[in-house]
């Protein structure tokens, strides 16, 4: 595909959550993102991404970055953009969009161009925010085949499971801390969440304190999530985690993500295919790598008051492909 004499724009968007969420973080009540167009002049492509705060990343800074190689005039093609832009939301946005123009100019879709397989329906876990053990209960009665949930380092994540698992007694259930726990948390309830049936904890401790999970049990395997955003992260991780969340918004973009996915599998790293809270537009691109994961959770959708025009389609916990007229 020439990219010569392309056009770029990027702006920014605002997208009201449907209620208010919270993780070990903070809360949130809107998903701010940024969107790249980027046109031959026949074709446009578009990408959507998420600047996070806990990476440095604010809108303003996202735009600027892009502003700044928009305005060098020089050639970009996915290749250079991986040269241009360190991992992150500025370089996710203008490389899902090179991959969303390209295929449009060449007619084919974008797993065909990434020679990758997909499948037309895939279970996603749909996320539940930190609250208290009766809320987050509420929350998890339904026939959802996975949830997970938002824990906060206290003295009630062990009843906030222990909570939705009475109301979900067959529901596969994941557990994330968002780096709030401390080894001797870790140490408290890890037995009684393995009891109750918690296949996965992401991210229990922050990322520049990880490496005490060398020196922990892991009766249930432990997921890297801010410790991880590309593949030179990866022999870090080898002696401390078992599975790895791949997220566009960290890793760059699909081309990252996709080689990271494969490096992940070489390392045997089992793979969650993870998102930020935003549009289908951002969820596009990466549930095309929904087929080399072992979990996936897309939702990020679920939690907004209102989806793009030809957004994915979620039914009874699964997530189909995105439509042409969406992205790829």
């Amino acid at each position: 595909m020439s990219t010569r004499n392309l056009e770029y724009t990027v702006n920014e968007q605002v997208w009201p959550l449907d209620k208010p969420f919270r993780i070990a973080r903070g809360v949130r009540t809107e998903a701010c993102v940024i969107v790249v167009t980027v046109s031959d002049g026949q074709y446009t492509g578009r990408a959507e991404a998420v600047p996070a705060k806990r990476y440095g990343e604010t809108v303003a800074s996202a735009v600027a970055q892009l502003e700044q190689i928009f305005s060098n005039g020089q050639r970009i093609d996915r290749r250079r953009v991986q040269q241009l832009l360190p991992a992150g939301a500025a370089r996710n946005a203008l490389d899902c969009a090179l991959w969303d123009l390209e295929a449009k100019v060449s007619g084919k879709r974008a797993w065909e161009l990434a020679n990758i397989p997909v499948a037309d329906a895939v279970e996603t876990a749909l996320t539940i925010s930190l609250d208290t053990p009766e809320k987050m209960a509420a929350a998890g009665k339904g026939n959802a085949p996975i949830l997970k949930l938002k824990l906060g380092g206290d003295d009630l994540d062990l009843p906030r499971v222990e909570a939705v698992r009475q109301e979900a007694p067959a529901t596969r259930l994941l557990v994330d801390a968002n780096e709030s726990w401390s080894p001797s948390h870790y140490r408290d309830i890890v037995s009684a969440l393995h009891r109750l049936g918690v296949e996965l904890i992401e991210q229990p401790f922050p990322a520049d304190a990880d490496g005490v999970l060398e020196t922990l049990d892991h009766p249930i395997p432990v997921c890297a999530d801010e410790s991880c955003h590309v593949r030179t992260d990866l022999p870090r991780l080898l002696n401390r985690y078992e599975a790895i969340n791949v997220k566009l918004d960290k890793t760059g973009g699909l081309t990252e993500a996709l080689l990271l996915t494969e490096a992940a599998r070489e390392s045997r790293f089992r793979v969650l295919i993870g998102c930020m809270v935003c549009t289908s537009l951002g969820i596009a691109p990466a549930r095309l790598l929904a087929s080399a994961a072992d979990y996936i959770d897309l939702d990020g959708p679920l939690l907004l008051a209102g989806d793009r025009h030809h957004g994915l389609k979620y039914q009874d916990g699964k997530i189909g492909l995105p439509p042409r007229q969406l992205w790829g």
